[in-house]
This record gives structure tokens, C-alpha cells and sequence, in this order.
């Protein structure tokens, strides 16, 4: 939990600390607020009022006193702001529109045909938006913002470079395009940190200091929490643990790397491998349903993956020293389990600090959504999530793209969207 300071001049950073304090509890007294971020109880109570003023927290039921009245229990309202947020996988798009709790409302997928321009994905992510926001009968003025959680690599202005699966789509800048198309402002990050700023909101990471979550989905990511920050690093590319070596001299991968945990454990790559070995060409999601059913060659090809998986497991806990190891994304399914005891058994048994501390390794809870909750969530922690005001600037963009949707939609134009499923 982060800690209040009661110097002067900073109240807006305790303010940050008390809603903290408030959200990630399930009921929370002003005394344990106190006695939680270590402001005095006064300056608890005044900040209390204030939230209680902007409607966002709520009192509702009490807990016990040693001596004189109960306690009044304090809660997030979590009808005090809504944020759109919008999970561009190459093959998909997942709108949700979430509450300041972080509970998706509302939620919309829509299939993208291969080829489609920025223009047109962009306007499908505009139109979703809309008619989310209208189904819930949501105004404009309660709408915090538009997170977005998309393939990187991405640079500080929310500018698009080559992403790996997605053709003709180099020094797009996402960002801008999308608050043009929608009017709202627009935060971003690629679909592992959204994830993991999900799990940190709403999720298994709401009091957990420091966390790594690998994500997998179409690719494989990561997201990483230290000492209660998100850290993206100098060009937002943290946490590549897609990148981990896991075969030397192994499959080739994009990054101009071998072996990498992507190029051998991502769904297509397990396609391949379960053909190779069986002579049988299925979908990823048919050999996770034939691994549950207990089918010999899914399972010889998902215990491979649960090896390499294992082997990158080690290496993110020693080289980050974490509490909490989350596993996530679509690309789980029902192999779920299977990897993540296989990750548990591995750092617990392996990793260099494992006489010191266990580490916890969880199945993210949000699921197949994950990253379009987390980039709801991205607007709810830019908003309210606790940060000193000593962070350096924003370094400059590498690159200085230009662009407009009129500019990018050409043949295949806004029309061309496909429609809700």
C-alpha cells in the first residue's frame, strides 16, 4: 500500500493515497486508512470528506469499535465515472465499458477481416463505443476517457511501428486517430500492461507491491508492477517476456532472435508443433479442448509448452524478485491449470530466492477480457492511481509520424467495418 505523507503542499498525492487505500479494500474505516498510509487521522478525515463531496467513495454499513461508536465503512462508488475501454487484437476488437470499480457494463466484439485499413478499424472502435454508451444510457460527461490496449511496439505519443501481425501498419498514431474518431481523450499501452494495470485496479494485484503477469494471447507479453508503479521503461517495451530465450538455436522469431518464448509457445506456434508430432492439423483451440479430454498427442504437445513456459517462469522471478506471478489471456483456455502448476512447481522449486519467500502464481481473474478491462482501467489509474509529481517528462517520440483518418482510409474505407457479431 502506498504511504501518505503529511508535509504540506501535496495533498492532491495523499488524496490519491487515501482513494487507494479505499479501492483496494473490500469496506475500510478512516482508522485503518490512518493507520494503513500513515497520515494522521485528521488529514484522513478531511480527504475522506472531500471524496465523499466529489461522490466519489460512499459509506455504507460499519465495523466494530475497541471503544465508543462503530466504524463507518467506506467503498469506491462505482457509479461516479465510467471508461470506455478497447482491446485491438489483429483478429478482433473487445469494447467494454467499465465502471470506476472496474466491473465491465457492457461489452462488444467485433471480428476484423485481414487487410483492414487504420481508417476502418478505428472508425469500428468509434461506432462500438457509441453504441455502448448509448445501450447503458451513459452520457458523455460521466466518461472518464478511452483506454486502449494494442499490439506494440508503441513510442510515448501512442504512435504504432510495425507491429508484427499487422501489415502496412507502420507509424500509425493510434492515439490521436482514435480521440479525433471518438472526442475522448485517450490513454494507451500494449495489451500486456493494460492487462496487468487491470489486475492491479479490480484484479489478484490490488495489494500484491510487485507482480509480473504474462500475458498470452495471439502473441506473448508481459506487464510488470514494482513497489505499487507500473514500469514500461524507456520506450514502453518493458516486460517483453515473449522475448526470454527458452530454446537456444530454436525457431526463428520476428525479433530476429531464436527461440523465444513467442516463436515456440504462441498459438500458432503450437499449431505447428501438434501437427509436426501427429500428423493432425487442429486449431490452438481444439488442441486445448483435446488436451482436457485427455487425447495423447494434445497432451505431449501441451506438456512441451508447460516446460518452456516453466523455464520462462524462472527466469522472470529471478531477475525481478517478485511477489506474484500472474498468467493471462485468451490463449490460456483449457490448458490453463496445466500451465500454471507447472510455473508454480518451477519457481518454487528453482528460482535462486526460493528459500527466502514462496511466490504465488495465479490464473489472472478477468479472463479472456483482460485486456480490454485493464485498458478501461488505464483511464481509471492515469486518473486516481497515487504517483509523486517527480516522475522525469515524457521523452520525445522516436519518430515523428503524420497522419490523419482522412489520409490513412484510401480504398478500403470507413464503410468497409465489418458489423457486431
Amino acid at each position: 500500500m502506498p504511504m501518505g505523507t503529511n508535509h504540506p503542499g501535496i495533498g492532491s498525492y495523499n488524496q490519491a493515497v487515501v482513494l487507494e487505500a479505499i479501492r483496494a479494500s473490500d469496506g475500510i474505516s478512516r482508522v485503518q486508512i490512518a493507520g494503513r498510509t500513515g497520515l494522521t487521522a485528521q488529514t484522513v478525515s478531511v480527504i475522506v470528506r472531500r471524496l465523499l463531496g466529489e461522490g466519489l467513495v460512499r459509506e455504507g454499513g460499519t465495523l466494530p469499535s475497541s471503544g465508543g461508536k462503530p466504524r463507518t465503512i467506506l467503498r469506491i462508488n462505482p457509479d461516479a465515472g465510467y471508461a470506455i475501454g478497447i482491446h485491438f487484437d489483429p483478429a478482433e476488437i473487445t469494447v467494454v465499458l467499465a465502471n470506476l470499480a472496474g466491473v465491465p457494463v457492457r461489452t462488444c466484439r467485433r471480428t476484423l477481416t485481414t487487410g483492414l485499413r487504420p481508417a476502418s478499424v478505428i472508425a469500428v472502435m468509434a461506432r462500438t463505443t457509441r453504441s455502448l454508451l448509448d445501450a447503458a444510457r451513459v452520457s458523455d460527461a460521466q466518461v472518464l476517457g478511452v483506454g486502449l490496449a494494442c499490439p506494440g511496439p508503441l513510442d510515448t505519443d501512442g504512435t504504432m511501428y510495425s507491429p508484427p501481425q499487422l501489415s502496412g501498419w507502420d507509424r500509425i498514431p493510434i492515439r490521436a486517430l482514435l480521440e479525433e474518431a471518438t472526442g475522448f481523450a485517450v490513454c494507451f499501452d500494449n495489451d500486456a500492461t493494460a492487462a496487468a494495470i487491470g489486475e492491479r485496479w479490480a484484479g489478484a494485484g490490488r495489494s500484491v507491491p510487485s507482480y509480473a503477469y504474462l500475458y498470452l494471447g495471439t502473441g506473448i507479453g508481459g506487464g510488470l508492477v514494482l513497489d505499487h508503479q507500473i514500469y514500461r521503461g524507456r520506450s514502453l517495451g518493458a516486460a517483453e517476456f515473449g522475448h526470454l530465450t527458452v530454446v537456444p538455436g530454436g525457431a526463428e522469431c520476428y525479433c530476429g532472435n531464436r527461440g523465444c518464448l513467442e516463436a515456440e509457445c504462441r498459438p500458432a506456434a503450437i499449431e505447428a508443433a501438434h501437427a509436426a508430432r501427429t500428423g493432425h492439423r487442429l486449431t490452438h483451440a481444439g488442441i486445448c479442448a483435446a488436451f482436457r479430454a485427455g487425447d495423447v498427442g494434445a497432451v505431449e504437445t501441451i506438456r512441451g509448452v508447460t516446460v518452456r513456459l516453466a523455464d520462462a517462469a524462472v527466469s522472470i522471478v529471478n531477475l525481478l524478485d517478485v511477489d506474484l506471478l500472474l498468467i493471462g489471456g485468451p490463449a490460456l483456455r483449457e490448458a490453463a491449470d496445466a500451465f500454471r502448476d507447472a510455473m508454480a512447481q518451477a519457481v518454487n522449486t528453482r528460482s535462486f530466492n526460493r528459500r527466502l519467500h514462496d511466490v504465488r502464481v495465479e490464473i489472472a481473474p478477468m479472463g479472456a477480457d483482460a485486456a480490454a478491462i485493464g485498458a478501461a482501467s488505464l483511464v481509471f489509474h492515469s486518473t486516481y492511481a497515487p504517483t509523486l509529481p517527480t516522475r522525469p517528462r515524457r521523452p520525445p517520440p522516436l519518430h515523428t509520424p503524420h497522419a490523419s483518418l482522412a489520409s490513412l482510409a484510401g480504398d478500403n474505407d470507413v464503410n468497409s467495418a465489418p458489423e457486431e457479431q
